[in-house]
């Protein structure tokens, strides 16, 4: 009797507490990659490029090597995926604001603060501050970054404009030169005076304001 009390009470508890079996679900990778890609932005502007590897970005992921090259092939592709993916983001944003109202100088002004978020990001600054260390030596970052995030953000937004002008709301000679224009007033000044360690980077009250004014300054000059 006794023998058979305790069979019954382990199959009891086994029915009350299932074991559960297999191994955890695994994190897709679109959460893994942006995962790399943060790891990547800060080992990038901490260690320089040439310090930078693989492995080292692996360990800051908290990931295996080979998870990480079956993602990203090299460093290369790391590296420039560290910037189209904070381009594709910031693209998204302004292409979304180019389509609200008529509203031009409110429309302008919130383009030029999403363009300000990203030249005055303390990540791609650092970034740049690297680039420009080590450029001679990796010719290649400083093209990747040029075509890829300085070009891009001049581009994007002179497609914003272009679209705005087609609207009728701004008239201007030529998009590409109105957006290197806006992006001067607004970002160049404080972005140098930062890299050069002049100034901290400037705050979202203090971004809002210079692109309230650099909107204002420029609509004076191209609105129909």
């Amino acid at each position: 009797m006794a023998r058979m009390a305790i069979t019954k009470t382990r199959d009891s508890g086994g029915d009350s507490a299932p074991r559960g079996r297999g191994r955890p679900q695994a994190r897709p990778d679109e959460e893994t990659h942006a995962v790399i890609l943060d790891a990547a932005r800060h080992e990038f502007a901490s260690t320089g490029y040439a310090a930078t590897n693989m492995e080292s970005v692996a360990r800051r992921a908290g990931i295996s090597t080979r998870t990480l090259y079956r993602l990203i092939p090299n460093k290369a592709a790391l590296f420039e995926a560290t910037i189209t993916d904070r381009l594709d983001r910031f693209a998204s944003v302004v292409r979304l604001k180019a389509c609200e109202g008529n509203d031009i100088e409110a429309a302008l002004r919130e383009a030029l603060i999403a363009c300000g978020e990203l030249i005055l990001d303390k990540d791609l600054i650092a970034l740049q501050r690297m680039i420009l260390g080590e450029s001679e030596q990796f010719p290649e970052i400083a093209e990747t970054f040029y075509s890829k995030a300085i070009k891009r953000t001049e581009s994007t937004l002179a497609n914003w404009l272009k679209a705005q002008a087609e609207r009728g709301l701004i008239k201007i000679d030529s998009a590409a030169e109105a957006a290197g224009m806006l992006l001067g007033m607004l970002a160049f000044q404080p972005q140098r005076a930062v890299m050069f360690g002049r100034a901290p980077l400037p705050d979202s009250k203090a971004l809002e304001r210079r692109a309230r004014a650099a909107a204002s300054l420029f609509l004076k000059g191209c609105t129909r």
